[in-house]
């Protein structure tokens, strides 16, 4: 069995009051989070930043500390199959412009409720609650202080 090492990130961005999740839309009619494969000598956070920058020309991306969700799942390639660990970060953006790699049909940011109901993998739909759920809890904390 192959195994292969990926790491991407919930990217985000505010306007206003309002948060909206940056979701690519990929080639086999799916949405997804910015991610790929882990290169030799990179950290998980290397990794996300540099794919972040590919896949969608984001630059200035700040991670936020404290956010770190693996999820594996299996897929087969080349009749072979292969065990996928992908960790993803949290990153927010201010930058609204994306300019999609080839790797990707499209992109859309969308407020939470909407990135839920776009999102077809039921991982990927964790992760987003689980990035939802860090940030309100993080918007509380600053309230309160």
């Amino acid at each position: 069995m192959r195994e292969e090492k990926s790491c991407g990130a919930v990217v985000f961005r505010r306007q206003g009051d309002q948060l909206f999740f940056l979701l690519l839309e990929y080639f086999g009619n799916y949405f997804d989070f910015p991610k790929g494969n882990q290169e030799a000598g990179e950290s998980e956070q290397t990794t996300a930043r540099r794919e972040i920058d590919e896949e969608t020309g984001v630059r200035d991306i700040r991670f936020i500390e404290g956010f770190h969700e693996p999820i594996t799942y299996f897929y087969q390639r080349e009749n072979e199959i292969t065990h996928k660990q992908v960790t993803f970060f949290l990153a927010e953006t201010s930058t609204e412009e994306v300019k999609v790699s080839y790797e990707h049909k499209g992109f859309r940011w969308l407020p939470y409720n909407e990135a839920d109901a776009t999102l077809k993998f039921a991982n990927s739909r964790d992760i987003l609650k689980k990035a939802h759920a860090f940030l309100e809890g993080s918007l509380l904390r600053f309230q309160k202080d």
